[in-house]
C-alpha cells in the first residue's frame, strides 16, 4: 500500500508541477501580448493623426482647385468675346484670330468649360445658304480654337443663319454686325 501512496504522491507532485509551470507562461505571454498592443496604440495615434492632417489637406485642395475651376469658368463666361465676319465670308481675319486668341487662353485657364460656337449671318441670302455659311463660320472658329490647343471634344457648333440678328436693322452698319460667332458655355 506504500508503494502505492508513494506513487500517488509522485504523481501528485509532478501534476503540481506541471500544473504551476504552466500557469506561469500564459500569464507572461499575456504580459507580452499586453506590452505589445499598448506600443501598438502608441503607434497608431500619430499615424491617425497624420492621415487626418493628409485627408484635410487633400480636402482643402480639392476645395481651391474647385474654386479655381469656378474662377476660370466665371471668368471665360465673362471674357468669351464674339467675333465678326466679312461679307459672304467664313475665313477669319486678322481681328478675328487675335480676339480668338485670348478666348483660347480663357478656355486653356478653365479645362471644364465647355462652349457651343453658334455661327450667325446677315438677312442677305436664302436661309439654306445662310445656314451653311454660319456653320462655315463656326467651324472655322472652332478649328482655329482647336489649332491654339483648345481640345476639340470641349467645342461644339451650330448655326442659326440670319435668325438671330444683333442689329434688327436694314443697314449695312446692322448687317455687319450680325455677321459673327457666338460663344456659350454649355453646362
Amino acid at each position: 500500500m506504500q508503494n502505492w501512496s508513494t506513487r500517488l504522491l509522485l504523481m501528485l507532485f509532478v501534476l503540481t508541477l506541471l500544473v504551476a509551470g504552466c500557469a506561469k507562461k500564459p500569464v507572461a505571454e499575456e504580459a507580452v501580448v499586453e506590452e505589445k498592443a499598448e506600443v501598438a496604440v502608441v503607434e497608431e495615434q500619430p499615424t491617425a493623426a497624420i492621415v487626418e492632417e493628409q485627408v484635410d489637406e487633400a480636402a482643402a485642395a480639392r476645395a481651391a482647385a474647385e474654386e479655381a475651376a469656378r474662377a476660370a469658368e466665371a471668368a471665360a463666361r465673362a471674357g468669351l468675346a464674339r467675333i465678326h465676319f466679312d461679307f459672304d465670308q467664313y475665313l477669319l481675319t486678322d481681328t478675328a484670330k487675335n480676339i480668338l486668341e485670348n478666348n483660347a487662353k480663357l478656355l486653356k485657364a478653365a479645362p471644364v468649360v465647355k462652349v457651343k460656337i453658334e455661327g450667325h449671318c446677315d438677312e442677305r441670302g436664302s436661309d439654306e445658304y445662310n445656314l451653311a455659311l454660319g456653320e462655315k463660320r463656326a467651324l472655322a472658329t472652332m478649328n482655329y480654337l482647336v489649332s491654339l490647343g483648345v481640345s476639340a471634344d470641349r467645342l461644339s457648333i451650330i448655326s442659326y443663319g440670319e435668325e438671330m440678328p444683333l442689329d434688327p436693322a436694314k443697314t449695312e452698319e446692322a448687317w455687319a454686325k450680325n455677321r459673327r460667332a457666338e460663344f456659350r458655355v454649355v453646362l
